[in-house]
């Protein structure tokens, strides 16, 4: 066990497996403002650019010596592949949705043709392949990417979203479902590239923006079908006190769960979801570290 790889080791951890030790990573992002001054990859540029977003997410292993590579740095590459507008921020903003298509209606939101060809995602698949290239099985290759119900919060805004899930849930299932799809496509796509887990970010997944009656009935069975549908490992990242919630949350099949450090009583927590899904983060990055 002791002669077990970086990759080896995260995975071991997110399959239940024994380990030597707890992996060293960041499941969010690792586009620090160091990283780009040493490497000349800064944003808004590494957001499009292959070689300097591959560039910048080695960096944080070769330079910081975490144990795993991760990109990009936003959640909006699919909100732009299906017609969201994108303002691609500065070297100290991240990226962030600027329009809503469908925030009146839904009634033309549909899967799109040709889903992978169309804005910054042939560049993150590209960025894939060149860390896959610099990496090779020794490290493990981890893609972020906006969850289904986050998508659909930019495609229609969060007000809307909220409306609809609460007033018409068989409407809001309908928009959900399809970004559901979007990002199942995404992440085997990303999976074929070279990545070795798939973090699915939720901003809005927490009791103040997604109450749990809510949750049960129209997000929980399209986290089911995510992940029974997309090859990899999945991890998803929660913000807020996601307690109330991640009880159900560990029912939906994603081997890893992160949370910030809100989550209060982390061993009561770590014992009321078992052994189904592994808990990561609870650690403030602003305070602790």
């Amino acid at each position: 066990m002791s002669g077990l790889n970086f990759k080896e080791r995260l995975l071991n951890t997110l399959k239940g497996k024994p380990v030597d030790r707890v992996p060293v990573i960041s499941i969010t992002q690792t586009g620090i403002i160091e990283l780009m001054d040493a490497t000349g990859a800064s944003w808004p540029e590494a957001h499009s650019d292959p070689e300097k977003m591959a560039e910048l997410a080695f960096a944080a292993y070769d330079l910081t010596r975490l144990e795993a590579v991760r990109y990009p740095y936003c959640s909006t590459v699919l909100a732009e592949a299906m017609g969201c507008k994108v303002n691609l921020g500065s070297k100290c903003i991240q990226p962030y949705v600027i329009s809503h298509p469908f925030s009146e209606d839904t009634d033309n939101i549909q899967f799109p043709k040709n889903l992978l060809e169309k804005a910054r995602i042939p560049a993150v698949l590209k960025a894939t392949d060149l860390l896959k290239e610099k990496v090779g099985e020794n490290v493990p290759i981890i893609a972020g990417i906006e969850g289904p119900l986050t998508l659909f919060s930019h495609l229609t805004g969060v007000d809307s979203y909220m409306k609809w899930s609460t007033l018409n849930p068989e409407y809001a299932t309908q928009c959900l479902n399809i970004a559901t799809s979007a990002c199942i496509e995404y992440s085997n796509e990303l999976i074929k590239h070279g990545a070795d887990v798939i973090c699915v970010s939720e901003g809005i997944v927490c009791p103040d923006l997604s109450y749990p009656k809510i949750f049960e009935s129209v997000v929980k069975p399209e986290y089911h079908r995510f992940c029974e549908n997309t090859t990899g490992i999945k991890i998803i990242y929660i913000c807020e006190n996601s307690n109330p919630m991640l009880e159900s949350l560990a029912e939906c099949g994603f081997e890893g769960i992160s949370i910030e450090e809100k989550v209060k009583e982390f061993q009561a927590t770590k014992k009321m979801i078992g052994e189904k899904s592994c808990l990561i983060g609870n650690v403030s990055t602003s305070l602790t570290m």
